[in-house]
């Protein structure tokens, strides 16, 4: 019991990238008490077939969220395969302790807690689909920052602290020869939020955001200028290979006792990034509806927050490289070993 409490106490360090609120919002509009009792339900003009299968599915108030809403509205509507029941969570650790407890099917969630809780929960989760790259930008206030080298010696605003975002900044600050804890300050916020407020009051500051985020800050903060693109910085450190942001995980047990169901998910969920990112102001409508950003927002920070759908060999190959990158960085964000080809979900 120790050992699981100490895991359970270290997921909740665990932050995702976008936290706009402390409750988890649920798709259907209204509050619930827990993430695992909202859900959307069908529209009442649909008669919902009784052979359909109920998915409990969690994302994170930001971009792995965003390629979802299409589907999650076609269910709502009654025209999916399965009956889909989505919640919009504000951080990771509202989502973990339900996964981990059965009472989700289906999440999205960092990359790198998706290796953690492989890890931790021996093989209890499997990674089924990458469903978001690189999101994550540094933003300037007056602060006289252009390059990775200007960010020595500057006090750096962060959010996701143990998770993707400071694994990755500070694997691209050692690339270009700046000690993470020795030539600047890395000061992590809880959420977005808090550090779009500080931009907003300080003269200057510099932060690093993910999208939409990014588009929310430059809306609201005067003066406020994207300048280095991480995703591209990564690129360069490791000739090529992508960050890989967010993914889709299925626990084994539901993907063993429904595969029929999974594969349906699957191929809806495909469907449904590829209207999102070719419908850009039909889906940011939709991504307000669900309770993820304002439409507006939206708008602009969809063609930015790189979502994609990815399974197979392809995610397997990618995948491998990026957690490959971060264990060497520090084998804890992975949590302690790389796993196997276990890991990921492909279903014939």
């Amino acid at each position: 019991m120790k050992k699981i409490a100490l895991f359970l106490a270290a997921v909740m360090l665990v932050f995702a990238f976008a936290s706009c609120t402390d409750k988890p919002v649920s798709t259907s509009q209204t509050e619930s008490s827990s993430p695992a009792e909202s859900s959307v339900e069908p529209s009442e003009s649909s008669a919902e077939p009784a052979e359909k299968t109920v998915v409990r599915i969690a994302g994170l108030k930001g971009p792995t969220s965003i390629g979802l809403v299409k589907m999650i509205e076609e269910s709502a509507n009654g025209n999916t395969a399965n009956d889909y029941r989505f919640t919009v969570a504000g951080s990771a650790d509202e989502v973990t302790p339900l996964l981990i407890k059965g009472e989700l099917d289906i999440a999205a969630i960092p990359a790198n807690l998706a290796s953690v809780l492989f890890n931790k929960t021996e093989g209890a989760v499997r990674i089924a689909a990458v469903n978001t790259l690189g999101v994550l930008y540094i933003v300037e206030k007056s602060a006289g920052v252009s390059s990775v080298a200007d960010l020595k010696g500057k006090t750096l605003y962060c959010t996701g602290k143990g998770s993707t975002p400071e694994y990755t900044i500070r694997h691209i600050l050692e690339k270009n020869g700046i000690d993470p804890d020795k030539d600047l300050t890395l000061e992590f916020k809880s959420e977005p939020t808090e550090v779009v407020a500080l931009l907003n009051s300080a003269e200057s500051g510099v932060a690093m955001l993910p999208q939409p985020y990014v588009t929310v800050a430059e809306n609201s903060v005067e003066g406020l200028k994207t300048v280095i693109d991480l995703n591209a910085e990564w690129e360069k450190a490791e000739n090529s290979t992508e960050i890989i942001t967010g993914v889709a995980v299925v626990r084994k047990e539901f993907a063993e006792s429904n595969p029929e169901a999974v594969k349906a998910f699957l191929s809806e969920y495909a469907d449904s990034v590829g209207y999102v990112n070719t419908n850009v102001e039909e889906a940011a409508e939709l991504v307000e509806k669900y309770g993820i950003v304002k439409a507006a927002i939206a708008k602009k920070a969809i063609p930015k927050c790189n979502v994609i759908f990815m399974s197979g060999e392809d995610m397997k190959e990618s995948l491998n490289v990026y957690l490959g990158v971060l264990y060497e960085a520090n084998p804890q964000s992975v949590g302690g070993k790389l796993p196997g080809e276990e890991i990921y979900l492909i279903l014939e």
